[in-house]
């Protein structure tokens, strides 16, 4: 194994909620990072290098790169746009990933992609983030995929989400909330990601990158508002969709509801067994991150 000092890592998506919060563990881990961003994303950014890319595909990204042990690929669609949709970021971009670990000789693709993402989906981020595993598995690399939960801690989505209605006086429940959902804390996925650098038991595997406890999204609420009296109300599935397809500034997107509803819940036993750690509950990242 290589000495921790003198390893180097490249993260795509730096400036996301994952990518920062895993780039600033491996900075404290004495990690170099160099962080690809798109043009004008990078002033958030205050650890390592900035490297601006707008797909991957640029010559000089090379030579930046080099020397690094592994490629973390943390950028992902979630909605499409006009603009953006998932087969030109989630499958093309990966592509680009790929292209670029072969020309700067990094050995090591480390990918998030989506709990429940499997080949007999049929909607189309599932689609594309398979495609993208796909692409990875075949490349010849060395390779992490984890299939990842909601990830939690200070400034997630679902929390934001969850805080804007918040503001607004009602948590608005799509249909029956009995789905499950195993949120893990992006400390904790900072740590296994860290892990999957360089240990040899993390290679060329497939990981569902979840929390320990299985919770509807009815008891997740409730713990959420720890004590606040905000009114929630279920509203009808069917609805929802509608409202989503209408209107794309709605909370809940299809994917998102698809997603949501989707009850998706993996084998944690498996990632504390490969790991070794001790993984928070969302209860205590609730407590912790700003929540309250």
């Amino acid at each position: 194994m290589e000495h921790k000092n003198s390893l180097k890592v490249a993260i795509t998506g730096t400036n996301g909620f994952v990518g920062k919060n895993v780039g600033k563990v491996l900075v404290k881990k004495e990690i170099s990072v160099v962080g690809i961003v798109r043009k004008g994303k990078g002033s958030s950014i205050n650890f390592g290098d900035v490297v601006i890319s707008e797909d991957l595909s640029e010559n000089y990204l090379t030579s930046k790169l080099h020397g690094c042990t592994a490629f973390l690929h943390f950028i992902g669609r979630g909605k499409q746009t006009v603009d953006s949709d998932y087969q030109k970021v989630n499958v093309g971009i990966t592509k680009n990933a790929i292209k670029l670990c072969k020309k700067a000789k990094i050995k090591k693709i480390i990918y998030i992609s989506g709990l429940g993402v499997s080949e007999d989906t049929t909607f189309g981020y599932f689609i594309s983030k398979f495609q993208a595993e796909q692409e990875i598995i075949n490349s010849g690399l060395d390779y992490t995929i984890f299939r990842a939960s909601y990830i939690i801690g200070k400034d997630d989505s679902l929390s934001n989400l969850l805080f804007k209605q918040m503001k607004k006086g009602t948590m608005m429940v799509p249909g029956s909330g009995r789905y499950r959902l195993q949120p893990i804390f992006v400390g904790d996925v900072a740590e296994v990601v860290s892990q999957s650098i360089t240990q040899k038991k993390f290679s060329n595997k497939i990981i569902d990158l979840v929390g320990p406890t299985m919770i509807t999204f009815n008891d997740y609420i409730r713990d959420f508002l720890q004590g606040r009296k905000t009114p929630i109300k279920n509203i009808n599935l069917e609805d929802a969709y509608r409202a989503a397809l209408n209107n794309p500034k709605t909370d809940f997107g299809i994917d998102d509801l698809n997603i949501l509803v989707g009850d998706y819940v993996g084998n944690h036993k498996k990632l504390k067994s490969i790991s070794g750690i001790e993984f928070k509950t969302h209860k205590a990242v609730l407590k912790t991150s700003g929540f309250s």
